[in-house]
């Protein structure tokens, strides 16, 4: 398992993943899937200090990890959000802990002082994950998201850098 920067040619690995959790979860707040020309747009924004990583297994991605902006107020510059998804195929494996590990390591070579991980509450394997990699629960969010008639909170997990 190799852990890279995301080239143009994963693009559409990338949505299949975020896609089967976009309709099959709650681990993401999105309620439509993905289309190939928002996934082009979307991996097009992930660049230079907002990198996206890819474990790639023999050639196939099977998880991907981004750093977005945290907030649009130029105070919350120094401040970044991760994302980790990984393929149902390689999850248990160590797979997000090597994809959140990169991003975090990327946030501090980039600058940034702050990760925020946002949590679907629930997810107890996602906010083991974060608390493997140094981040503490900072607070939760109650009822903030609704999705497939149910109510959910988001854990807020914090590293400062």
């Amino acid at each position: 398992m190799q852990i890279r920067l995301a080239r143009p040619d994963d693009g559409e690995a990338l949505r299949v993943i975020y896609n089967r959790e976009v309709l099959n979860s709650t681990v993401t707040f999105d309620l439509v899937a993905r289309t190939s020309e928002e996934q082009e747009m979307w991996m097009a924004e992930h660049s230079g200090v907002y990198p996206i990583v890819v474990a790639d297994d023999g050639g196939q991605a099977v998880g991907f990890a981004s750093l977005s902006p945290f907030r649009p107020r130029p105070a919350y510059a120094t401040t970044v959000e991760d994302s980790v998804y990984v393929a149902d195929s390689h999850r248990g494996q160590g797979v997000g802990k090597a994809l959140l590990l990169e991003v975090v390591e990327l946030a501090g070579a980039h600058g940034f002082h702050s990760v925020i991980g946002r949590v679907v509450g629930h997810h107890e394997a996602s906010i083991g994950l974060h608390r493997a990699c140094g981040f503490e629960l900072v607070g939760v969010e109650k009822e903030v998201g609704r999705k497939f008639g149910h109510w959910l909170d988001v854990a807020v997990m914090q590293l400062l850098l």
